[in-house]
């Protein structure tokens, strides 16, 4: 039966993630990366446990809707998780993501489109619709 199943989905390709974690790791990251001009989506989010559990309760929420819907998003394209750090990190006006001009952190989680508008912030990132629509709509 699970052979079956490996059989099923091993052709199943996903979106390309990657997880980064701080503010310095944040910039080295997208100083460095060539998606190729694929779509980039982030994650702005707390450090998510191996158990799905974190300091920040609008992210734990959010974690399994997104998962979701990134099953259904375009292979060639790619997801960035940034764990933004833990809650003194966060809370902190100095926080450099609340400063970056490219990110403008006011919540968390907040999911983007890299170098675009689409947005979402907070209890928008556990809406099914909301995340779909952010994720697979077209640049025009």
């Amino acid at each position: 039966m699970l052979l079956r199943f490996a059989r099923k989905y091993s052709n199943i390709k996903m979106v390309q993630t990657h997880v980064v974690q701080g503010y310095e790791k944040f910039q080295e990251f997208f100083k460095n990366f060539d998606s190729q001009g694929q779509k980039i989506h982030v994650l702005f989010s707390s450090p998510r446990k191996e158990d799905n559990t974190s300091w920040c309760t609008y992210c734990v929420r959010a974690w399994p809707v997104i998962d979701q819907e990134l099953e259904k998003t375009d292979p060639n394209s790619h997801f960035v998780r940034v764990e933004v750090g833990d809650m003194p990190v966060w809370k902190d006006p100095t926080c450099p993501f609340r400063h970056d001009p490219k990110t403008k952190l006011r919540v968390l989680p907040t999911l983007m489109r890299w170098e675009g508008p689409q947005r979402l912030e907070g209890e928008q990132c556990d809406k099914a619709d909301l995340v779909n629509m952010l994720l697979n709509e077209d640049d025009d």
